[in-house]
């Protein structure tokens, strides 16, 4: 058996790729394993905001709201192309939140950091703003704020990039089926369900960020007794063809105190979501239900002008956030804030509850802190400053380097460049090398997915299946038919038997 990892990072969602980012980059050997793709359950579930979580502040969440706030500030440097600002329109609704509620929480909102790249909160005569055209007519006052939009997806993946850019190993498809402490150090059993191939490794210390499952593997694969802390809250939406025309995204106030967001949406769909619905079985794949759906529904009916129906969902999607039980009552009221348990009784574990997308550095900051005693010569603290792969763009400017790819490469579709620029960043470079026309990029499926990209993405970013490409490093499979889904799976199954196209 090899020398032992220093950190075994037990799940590839964004905590997990957080962490072995963080730790790889301060020196440490670091082995990530996820039992499926990255980012294939809560991770990409999200409803796809950096935000400081507006209606936290109804919870006096004010230290994760300060926290989230200055974490959007920061991602929108390090990541420009998967992160950029999105304004919010907010309708003020007879007989719910009162109006001098909603402008002291936007107050509270601008000022709880004092990082001010966006700008703050105006108010809105929604019947002479364009924002309100969409809006039914009762709703003649409201608000605008800022925050920002992200690619959930591949934010993990851009993370787990890094990380083994820094010397992780990044195992995908890799299960950790046991795992004991044995001799000051965690011997682990890895089962590659790819390879069909079972091994051994030891690790120092492990990082139990299996998401959902992170009680489960506490009490299975780790064989630490402990009290069940994580609370499943499934959290769903849908999307339709799109609703309104303009770049602004709504929040809108419900009759039950919760909020719904709708959100322009890969150029020609709007998302809507989420639903928070207490979930009583145990971890694993969720789908949305028929009452979630016209729930959902019913939600923009109340709003819009433009009235939709379950058959107009054109794709919904569903994922459980493993929550830390605080023991409220409503599933909406729980906690987003999240908690590291250190159990030291032998090897340290470090078990992740609960968090959201936009605080995961920081998070992965403070593990690498509590861990700090068990991990002699750990360098010092480093993702802050440090763009994510791509996000080298010149002072941020997005809208700049997408002009300067457009003229540098004019065979490029503007669509298609947009698409690229956002999900590669300065990274796209090495994605196109030397093509000169559309036809060098290979032949395409559907839309504008060529078979370069898919290479790329198979070499470089453990893409192994269709729906790692079409639904996680991008969402393509919204405009991709059964037959090219049929024919990238062959061509994928035709990489995946060459040995020189197969994992990173």
């Amino acid at each position: 058996m090899s020398d032992p990892f220093d950190l075994l990072v037990i799940g590839g969602g964004i905590n997990g790729a957080g962490i072995a980012r963080d730790a790889a980059g301060r020196g440490l050997r670091v082995l990530l394993c996820e039992r499926g793709d990255l980012a294939e359950h809560t991770s990409s579930a999200s409803t796809k905001l950096i935000h400081g979580g507006l209606r936290y502040l109804e919870q006096y969440e004010f230290r994760l709201v300060r926290e989230a706030l200055a974490e959007r500030e920061r991602l929108m440097r390090l990541a420009p192309h998967i992160v950029w600002p999105l304004r919010f329109v907010l309708p003020y609704d007879a007989g719910l939140r009162p109006a001098w509620m909603l402008r002291l929480g936007l107050f509270l909102y601008d000022h709880l950091t004092r990082l001010k790249t966006l700008p703050g909160s105006t108010s809105l005569r929604l019947d002479r703003d364009a924002a309100g055209a969409p809006l039914q007519k009762r709703l003649t006052r409201g608000f605008a704020y800022s925050d920002c939009w992200v690619e959930d997806s591949r934010l993990v993946v851009l993370n787990a990039l890094d990380a083994a850019e820094h010397g992780a190993q990044i195992r995908t498809r890799t299960a950790v089926e046991s795992a004991r402490r044995d001799d000051g150090a965690w011997t682990v059993t890895l089962y590659d369900s790819d390879k069909r191939r079972r091994e051994s490794v030891r690790a120092r210390v492990v990082v139990n960020a299996a998401g959902p499952w992170v009680g489960e593997t506490l009490l299975r694969t780790l064989s630490i007794e402990a009290r069940p802390k994580v609370r499943l809250v499934k959290g769903s939406h849908i999307v339709v063809r799109r609703l309104y025309e303009g770049d602004q995204a709504y929040i809108l106030q419900q009759p039950d105190r919760r909020i719904v967001f709708a959100i322009p949406y890969e150029r020609d769909f709007t998302l809507i979501g989420t639903t928070d619905v207490a979930h009583e079985g145990g971890p694993g794949p969720v789908a949305i239900s028929a009452e979630e759906t016209r729930y959902l529904c019913a939600c923009i009916n109340r709003s819009f002008e433009r009235q939709i129906g379950p058959d107009d969902v054109v794709w919904s999607f569903s994922g459980l956030r493993p929550l830390y039980d605080d023991a409220a009552a409503n599933a909406s009221a729980v906690t987003r804030d999240y908690v590291l348990e250190l159990d030291t009784d032998g090897p340290p574990v470090l078990s992740v509850f609960g968090g959201k997308i936009t605080t995961y550095r920081r998070l992965a900051e403070h593990a690498l802190d509590r861990l700090g005693p068990h991990l002699p010569g750990l360098k010092p603290a480093w993702t802050g400053t440090a763009p994510l792969p791509g996000g080298d763009i010149d002072g941020a400017d997005f809208e700049r380097f997408l002009a300067r790819l457009v003229a540098e490469r004019p065979f490029l579709p503007e669509a298609t460049a947009r698409r690229l620029a956002r999900a590669y960043g300065t990274r796209l470079d090495h994605l196109l090398g030397d093509a000169r026309a559309l036809s060098d990029l290979g032949e395409t499926f559907g839309g504008d997915l060529s078979v370069r990209e898919v290479d790329y993405l198979v070499r470089h970013e453990w893409a192994l299946t269709p729906d790692d490409i079409l639904w996680r490093r991008s969402k393509l499979g919204l405009r991709i038919g059964r037959a090219d889904v049929a024919r990238l799976g062959r061509i994928l199954a035709a990489r995946s038997a060459d040995p020189g196209a197969q994992r990173p």
